[in-house]
């Protein structure tokens, strides 16, 4: 049985270093991380002057607008999370993936292994979507795995000699379905007899990407007020640890209908309504969560953020969730009566399947 590698390869500048990674996603576990592996290849030059080659796992998070610094103030964070000196090998023991051994035997003497293992605390790769005529770097969390020479591993590296290579930290979605979301909301009216209720009811908790959400809706009016009509809406909720007040939210899909009303005193509507979450009808928006960008590769909005609890939520970290609000029209004196039910938005963990045949991405 022949085995294939899919390979991402990148040269620095000088051609002096080459970085060989098989894949840029990470999967989280909320308990651990998949170990960060590759093969640094080094030219003849650099090993015979014994030239000390560095691996960093680096987190960039932007909290703020490239084009609002000014007066040397930035409002970005580099965080190196790893450092590992690749060349002269250490001696550290260290567990071979497949890759690394076929690798190594392809590539002769000047390639050398490394592993690096990622903090489980360390938050999502999550970006802030720009408006389509912005160039700047985005807002969010993303990785990068940085190889350079230097003296040391606090060296400054010079861009001739230095490669940095975009990952990704993502998590997949739970095997087992949680509870079905449902909860049961009453206004009642000062000076007017009886409730207003509310129930709403999704049909499960766990959604994959692109799923539709059936959203059951059912509204009793026992007061004397009419309802005029009903909205429903996907709302996905950001949370930027760093700040205090760092907590907004985004509509990413609605939906109106007045089918069934004006809903009199006395009487009762029971109705379904569907929605479906996806970035084509909000690629325009800035402000959206999406999955961290590697280049070339499509993204999806963001995943919900599942973490162990709130005690291990990273400072440098975008928290994202999601959650199906159902809104209730009485008019202007009647005011409204809002339902609200958290879900995960995630993608399903992707079966094991042949690999493609060996190729090497620039």
């Amino acid at each position: 049985m022949v085995v294939n590698f899919k390979v991402f390869k990148k040269v620095a500048p000088n051609n002096m270093v080459t970085l060989y990674m098989n894949r840029r996603e990470f999967v989280d576990s909320i308990t651990q991380v998949e170990p960060i592996d590759g093969i640094v290849v080094l030219d003849d030059e650099y090993v015979r002057q014994n030239r000390k080659i560095f691996v960093q796992l680096i987190c960039n998070f932007r909290y703020g607008r490239e084009d609002d610094e000014a007066m040397g103030l930035r409002f970005q964070k580099e965080l190196i999370l790893v450092s590992n000196q690749v060349y002269p090998e250490q001696k550290v023991e260290m567990q071979l993936t497949k890759m690394q051994e076929r690798l190594l035997k392809k590539l002769g003497s000047n390639a050398f292994p490394f592993v690096m293992e990622m903090p489980p605390s360390s938050p999502a790769s999550v970006v802030l979507q720009q408006r389509a005529q912005d160039e700047s770097q985005p807002c969010g969390v993303q990785y990068f795995v940085k190889v350079f020479a230097g003296e040391s591993d606090c060296d400054r590296s010079h861009r001739r000699s230095t490669i940095t290579l975009g990952i990704r930290k993502i998590q997949y979605a739970p095997t087992k379905q949680g509870i079905q979301p449902c909860t049961l909301v009453r206004k009642d009216f000062l000076l007017s007899p009886g409730e207003l209720e509310l129930e709403v009811t999704l049909d499960k908790q766990l959604y994959y990407h692109g799923e539709k959400i059936a959203i059951n809706i059912c509204v009793r009016n026992n007061s004397n007020k009419i309802v005029k009509k009903v909205k429903a809406m996907v709302q996905q909720g950001i949370d930027i640890v760093l700040f205090q007040n760092g907590q907004f939210r985004n509509t990413i899909a609605h939906s109106e209908s007045s089918e069934g009303c004006p809903l009199n005193p006395g009487s009762s509507l029971q109705k379904v309504m569907y929605l479906v979450p996806n970035l084509a009808a909000n690629c325009d928006r800035a402000g959206v969560a999406v999955e961290g960008d590697i280049k070339h590769k499509e993204t999806s909005l963001a995943s919900t953020t599942l973490i162990a609890g709130q005690d291990t939520r990273d400072a440098f970290g975008i928290i994202v969730s999601y959650a199906v609000k159902v809104k209730l029209f009485l008019g202007a004196l009647g005011g409204e009566l809002c339902a609200e039910l958290p879900f995960i938005l995630m993608h399903p963990k992707p079966s094991r399947k042949a690999q493609p045949e060996t190729e090497v991405e620039n």
